[in-house]
């Protein structure tokens, strides 16, 4: 019986994505993906012209779900210092889960640092760009002057809060950078 082809595809980059988060991107195989989604390696290329193909693909499926979560909090009710704060309040929790394992982005980019032109990299950094979009988007409609530099420095402020939690594995970090987020609302 033959398998719909989106399911299939989908069932690898969520292999994909369990594997990469949990052990790393090189440490993840094609033969440990493909065994994962239940496939064959041919049934892998089939779908993915390489395991680069499958990493970019994987970021990106996380691109839009990961902004609408921080949007949820950015865009909520009460003043924008307010709703920065709740945007640090909302990772917070992250640092008590032993199953998570920092900003998969970072992650990403950092594993990949040698190979600046991988389209992994290239998705997370489009990403990052994206949220750094969203808090200008923020700032500018409040009134606030400079609502790029306000952007980039909440940017600052929360993958900096994001790297400490996972260092410490302590939220002080995020509801710290959380406050001082806050103040650039003024």
């Amino acid at each position: 019986m033959p398998r719909d082809a989106d399911v299939t595809r989908q069932r690898i980059i969520q292999a994909a994505q369990k594997l990469y988060y949990g052990q790393g991107i090189r440490s993840a195989s094609v033969d440990a993906i493909a065994a994962r989604a239940g496939v064959t390696k041919k049934t892998f290329y089939y779908h993915f012209r390489s395991k680069d193909d499958v990493i970019a693909v994987s970021l990106d499926s996380r691109d839009q779900p990961t902004l609408d979560i921080v949007s949820g909090w950015l865009n909520g009710p009460g003043p924008l210092a307010q709703r920065l704060v709740a945007v640090f309040d909302g990772i917070a929790p992250l640092a008590a889960n032993p199953r998570w394992k920092g900003c998969g982005f970072l992650r990403t980019v950092a594993e990949l640092a040698s190979t600046p032109g991988h389209p992994a990299v290239k998705a997370g950094a489009a990403h990052k760009k994206r949220m750094e979009a969203m808090f200008a988007a923020a700032f500018r409609a409040e009134g606030l002057s400079k609502p790029e530099e306000r952007a980039l420095q909440v940017m600052i402020l929360f993958d900096g809060a994001l790297t400490e939690m996972f260092v410490h594995r302590d939220p002080v970090y995020a509801r710290s950078a959380g406050r001082m987020a806050a103040m650039l609302a003024s």
